[in-house]
């Protein structure tokens, strides 16, 4: 078995992080953010950790269950991590719905923050 590089052990573990504290309690996920991370959500734009928070609590949907197909990790020439995961997640009882979302990863004082984040779902208008 070969030994996965340090940036996808770093990525990996921050998606099940992320995805577990999303399920679980979205208020918590001020703990990955900094003042200077930026989530764009299905076009909305989010800029500090207090305003990225906001929009995620205020999501309609008391409950969600994410499930990952598959993530990718990059490391960059500046040391971070670039981080994409596909997958699906199923709101309250509505239907499962597919999502994309990215997250690029910086370590700032030996901890892993997310500066970057895009989330989009996966809803497809063939029309």
């Amino acid at each position: 078995m070969v030994d996965q590089p340090l940036w996808e052990q770093i990525g990996s573990s921050f998606v099940q992080h992320y995805y577990q504290l999303f399920d679980s309690d979205r208020s918590q996920l001020g703990t990955i953010y900094i003042d200077e991370s930026c989530l764009t959500w299905e076009g909305q734009q989010f800029q500090g950790k207090k305003a990225i928070v906001g929009k995620l609590i205020s999501l309609p949907f008391p409950k969600i269950v994410h499930s990952i197909t598959v993530q990718d990790h990059q490391p960059t020439p500046d040391c971070n991590i670039l981080s994409m995961v596909v997958g699906q997640l199923k709101v309250d009882d509505d239907p499962v719905m597919g999502f994309h979302q990215s997250f690029l990863l910086k370590n700032i004082n030996s901890a892993w923050v997310c500066t970057n984040d895009m989330f989009r779902l996966a809803i497809h208008n063939f029309g």
